[in-house]
């Protein structure tokens, strides 16, 4: 049996990461970034600032005999003021693609948000230890996704038996760029985001660049995606146009336009996936912005509203309804002269009949066990049978 003197530590790098498109080197480690430095430098909105640095999708990844590891971190939660505490994030531990553990880290800081103002403020803590131990003998890959709720910095991994790189497996890289719901929002963990179980279900490697309230067609986004490699694309769009109210049908369409004119300047035959919101009932036929409704929080309740009003939709103001008849219609003029171009009905995903079934618990974010549906039905519509990503030859 080892004991903790028997302890290797190795030197958090690249090689051992997936899924981040940039790591930083901070005071106490390496924080995993899910945009290019280049990227950020050109944003300027705090709320994608801080979802792109929590490493939804991002995993530890590498080979070992080890039946003990323990992994350092600086954690960032966060809180809202007047609203339950969120609970811990979860490492999920994968060996050999199954699942095989969780634990929360410890310590750690924490950001606390007024949603009448936006304005946060960090209570500092301290760098805590994720521990999984009674792994299987024997060489094995060994898999640690990474809260995707909370910002994680890395400080050190130690096992009680050297680690290695994994090998390149040959598997295709999934690359996915969708907003809050896509980063994870109310999912139960790391690899039960439904892009995670969609992933699986493909047998694919995903790169996620969910970023909660923050899917707003920025060119550094559609840049970013341009310069990473890919075998399979898919862009989610619309709903955070509506939730931030940020444009018009006049601007909507040329944005799209551009943001998929960019992703092919550097993917010019891969396929990609554009999708439509899912059925989110009050946008669909109303315009945003949306808003926390502060009578409700002021019940311990976190229920978001939809303020804009129906009869605006002639001035222009997008609506869900709207979006996905513009995306459909802009899909179908490119597929022309673009084969490997397709297109996905959100509605197909999670429909009005599934909201029935599952609704949305603050009318805007699924929970978990919707989360699971909208996975296993993407990777259906997407991985399987004549499905745009479906593996042929």
């Amino acid at each position: 049996m080892h004991t903790e003197h028997d302890w290797i530590t190795t030197p958090l790098t690249a090689d051992l990461l997936r899924g981040a498109l940039d790591l930083e080197r901070t005071e106490h480690g390496l924080l995993p970034h899910r945009l290019p430095a280049r990227a950020r430098a050109q944003n300027t909105n705090p709320q994608l600032a801080m979802a792109e640095a929590q490493p939804s999708g991002v995993r530890l990844v590498f080979r070992t005999a080890a039946t003990a590891v323990e992994l350092d971190t600086l954690r960032t939660k966060r809180d809202y003021v007047g609203v339950p505490s969120r609970p811990d994030g979860l490492y999920d531990l994968l060996v050999d693609g199954r699942p095989a553990g969780q634990a929360s880290g410890t310590g750690g800081n924490v950001l606390t948000i007024d949603m009448a103002t936006w304005d946060g403020e960090v209570t500092p803590g301290p760098v805590g230890t994720v521990r999984f131990t009674g792994l299987p003998a024997g060489e094995k890959d060994v898999e640690i996704w990474l809260p995707h709720n909370e910002t994680t910095e890395l400080v050190a991994l130690r096992t009680d038996a050297p680690v290695e790189p994994v090998p390149d497996r040959g598997r295709r890289v999934w690359l996915h760029h969708g907003s809050s719901i896509s980063h994870g929002s109310d999912a139960a963990s790391p690899t039960a985001i439904w892009p995670a179980i969609a992933a699986s279900l493909g047998g694919v490697e995903l790169v996620n660049l969910g970023f909660g309230g923050s899917a707003m067609l920025d060119p550094f986004t559609a840049r970013a995606m341009r310069d990473t490699p890919a075998d399979l694309i898919s862009v989610k769009l619309g709903i955070n146009i509506v939730n931030g109210d940020v444009m018009r049908l006049r601007a909507f369409g040329p944005a799209v336009h551009g943001f998929l004119d960019t992703i092919r300047d550097g993917h010019p035959d891969t396929p990609l996936l554009v999708v439509s919101p899912l059925h989110c009932a009050i946008h669909e036929d109303t315009p945003g912005p949306t808003a926390p409704d502060l009578s409700e929080i002021s019940k311990g309740r976190l229920l978001f509203a939809a303020m804009g009003d129906p009869a605006e939709k002639a001035t222009g103001k997008l609506t869900l309804g709207v979006i996905r008849e513009e995306l459909a219609r802009i899909v179908r003029q490119r597929a022309a002269d673009d084969p490997n171009l397709h297109y996905l009905d959100g509605l197909d995903l999670y429909g009005e009949s599934d909201a029935a079934k599952l609704p949305l618990p603050d009318h805007v974010h699924p929970d978990a066990a919707t989360h699971r549906h909208i996975g296993e039905r993407f990777g259906a519509l997407a991985f399987t049978g004549k499905g745009p990503f479906a593996a042929r030859g």
